[in-house]
């Protein structure tokens, strides 16, 4: 009885600290009830006809389950419920997973994911869909499927040597095909066949108007990332080159105003762990080497550049675990991040709230979804719309 009453005790005082630090929350739901079968990865866009279209991976597991599809929900303009569950994609008998949406330049939307082979992640193919037929209810209408195939060349190798002489030497990351040294995955560059697959998925892409859409990949076979660049509005791809450091991956992208790029990417390698930062002077061909910030950083990332300047970063910034997902807004370019609100924070520690997806539509808001599992056996994704207008000092 002591337990359950110190577990109620703390679940209440939980839910009215989180409420009370999350004033800028205008809406929030489950696209779904909780279930048992794991949901994980979303990314959400929005359609020109206000439509809000949804995906995530669902099945048995991850890379180790057959039967893991990627599914759909939509939410109809001026509607407050999300629809039933579709299905968006399957690759028969083959895990796919980290799906990404978006619309390019022209309308388009855009469906990428992973199909994982031989279940492994570092043998994951990319897989493309896109559609111009997709207003109507449940998913788009297909158009066109296909891979996307890239081969980077022997300077991706130089770039790891080259880079990774730029880290001290006193301290080692891990990767699929490295668990404790450099050495290892700069000899795993030089294999052409290593460094064409693997590449995965996981946050959204830039979008620029001129048709350049900027794709953040990264390997858990080099536990690195870099690009899928494409100049004629996703119609072919190439690589850029990687970026390097022990543990960068799933980069989060953003523009600073004088035309760099930063990246903030999760931190994969050794502890403790921090978000990791890189930047490109050359529009995402070239990086510096990837080195941790000071933001504390357990499993997601995710950043975007608001309509008034200020940029947005959401992720778990936390030494363990996953159970907090902090919002926070910067002014100065992410030299400082002065405000900040919880999505979540469950101070039993218990929960696990990761992989967000955030955009900005319109009319101001942030719309986010993220894998919301607060306990074993309940598993949904979660929809919330945050006014960053709202969000002030007070919040810190």
């Amino acid at each position: 009885m002591k337990n359950l009453i110190t577990l109620l005790t703390a679940t209440i005082l939980n839910a009215h600290l989180l409420y009370a630090q999350r004033p800028a929350i205008t809406q929030e739901m489950n696209i779904f009830p909780h279930q048992e079968q794991h949901v994980h990865g979303s990314s959400l866009v929005s359609l020109p006809n206000g439509d809000m279209l949804a995906a995530w991976f669902q099945g048995s597991g991850e890379r180790n389950a057959d039967d893991v599809r990627i599914m759909g929900a939509r939410l109809k303009k001026g509607t407050i419920k999300w629809s039933e569950p579709f299905l968006m994609a399957d690759t028969p008998h083959i895990p796919d997973c980290n799906p990404v949406l978006f619309l390019n330049a022209r309308g388009k939307i855009f469906l990428i994911w992973i199909a994982v082979q031989a279940n492994l992640w570092e043998q994951s193919i990319l897989r493309l869909r896109t559609s111009t037929d997709y207003a109507g209810a449940g998913a788009p209408v297909w158009n066109w499927q296909d891979n996307i195939l890239l081969k980077p060349d022997a300077r991706f190798a130089e770039e790891v040597v080259k880079k990774f002489k730029e880290l001290p030497d006193d301290h080692h990351g891990w990767a699929g095909y490295a668990p404790r040294y450099d050495n290892l995955i700069a000899e795993a560059a030089k294999d052409p066949v290593k460094r064409s697959i693997g590449w995965m998925t996981r946050i959204k892409p830039l979008v620029e108007p001129t048709g350049k859409i900027l794709l953040p990949l990264y390997s858990d076979g080099f536990n690195m990332s870099m690009l899928a660049i494409s100049e004629d509005h996703g119609s072919t791809w190439r690589p850029g080159l990687p970026i390097v450091g022990r543990g960068p991956i799933q980069p989060a992208l953003i523009r600073k105003k004088n035309g760099n790029l930063i990246a903030f990417m999760r931190d994969s390698g050794d502890a403790p762990c921090r978000v990791h930062r890189s930047e490109s002077a050359d529009n995402g061909e070239t990086w510096t080497v990837s080195r941790k910030t000071e933001i504390p950083n357990t499993a997601s990332v995710e950043a975007l550049t608001l309509q008034d300047g200020r940029w947005a970063f959401l992720g778990n910034d936390i030494s363990e675990g996953r159970y907090q997902l902090t919002l926070m807004l910067s002014d100065d370019e992410g030299k400082t991040w002065k405000w900040k609100t919880y999505l979540e924070n469950d101070l039993s520690r218990q929960g696990s709230f990761s992989y967000p997806c955030m955009i900005q539509t319109a009319d101001g808001l942030l719309r986010i979804t993220y894998s919301h599992h607060p306990a074993k056996g309940k598993k949904t994704i979660r929809y919330v719309t945050v006014d960053p207008l709202q969000i002030s000092k007070s919040n810190l």
